[in-house]
């Protein structure tokens, strides 16, 4: 069963669209307070649609790795879902999302090089019929010849795939994991797994911010909008689970 309602309006940048669309109708009541709260939003919401902007934030939250890193110690590789792109439930399946689909290409580079087993995670999220994990194994076996030794089916958050991968990766004497995710994510991912009990060692994907220099850098632009959503939605995150499941 779907949850009836996603919150991740919520979530900043894109919660200022409401706040925005609110204090616009609070104006016909409470003009100043109304006209300020709009103002605010708008101008908090055009320059988060910055790409200067969205790349500074991205600059903060994103993981930087060694330009050679030290992979000895690894034992296996570990691959997090990141969305599905929901089918129709009859002549069109679910499938891997953008990003899912981008990470598992990434644990098919990780696993060529390293050549050492590899776990999927994630559940099934937003409403779809297939969990994150079994359509990852099912492109790795199937079209990218990588096999799967784990599958963690069952996790809805990044904090999840670090608890219930461990579980099955333990008790096979598993402790120091390659983490394969996106350069966005992996700082709170490899805090996660740290707190589960494993050794994360973060695989190195590609950076997504650009340097500023360009005039196109100063105007807005959807796709800046959506690495600052990434950005904001790591940093806060990352406080979140600090708060929520301990530890500095």
């Amino acid at each position: 069963m779907s949850d009836p309602i996603s919150f991740g309006f919520l979530a900043p940048p894109t919660v200022l669209i409401l706040v925005s669309a609110l204090a616009a109708w609070l104006a016909l009541w409470q003009a100043r307070l109304g006209i300020a709260a709009a103002i605010a939003a708008t101008s908090l919401l055009y320059l988060a649609a910055l790409p200067v902007v969205a790349a500074r934030l991205l600059q903060e939250v994103e993981v930087t790795v060694p330009p050679n890193p030290d992979f000895s110690a690894a034992q296996a590789i570990v691959v997090l879902g990141g969305g599905v792109r929901r089918g129709d439930g009859d002549r069109i399946a679910d499938t891997l999302g953008p990003w899912s689909l981008e990470r598992t290409i990434f644990a098919a580079r990780a696993y060529r090089r390293l050549h050492l087993k590899v776990a999927v995670s994630g559940g099934r999220t937003g409403g779809a019929r297939m969990a994150e994990a079994t359509l990852m194994k099912s492109l790795l076996e199937g079209e990218l010849g990588v096999p799967v030794g784990w599958v963690e089916d069952q996790s809805r958050s990044t904090w999840e795939n670090a608890a219930l991968t461990a579980r099955l990766l333990r008790p096979e004497g598993v402790t120091t994991v390659v983490l394969v995710t996106h350069a966005w994510h992996m700082k709170r991912a490899l805090w996660s797994f740290a707190r589960a009990g494993l050794h994360p060692l973060p695989w190195p994907a590609p950076k997504t911010y650009d340097e500023a220099g360009r005039l196109d850098d100063y105007l807005p632009s959807t796709t800046a909008l959506q690495d600052s959503f990434h950005a904001l939605h790591e940093a806060i995150g990352m406080i979140y689970y600090r708060f929520r499941y301990g530890g500095s």
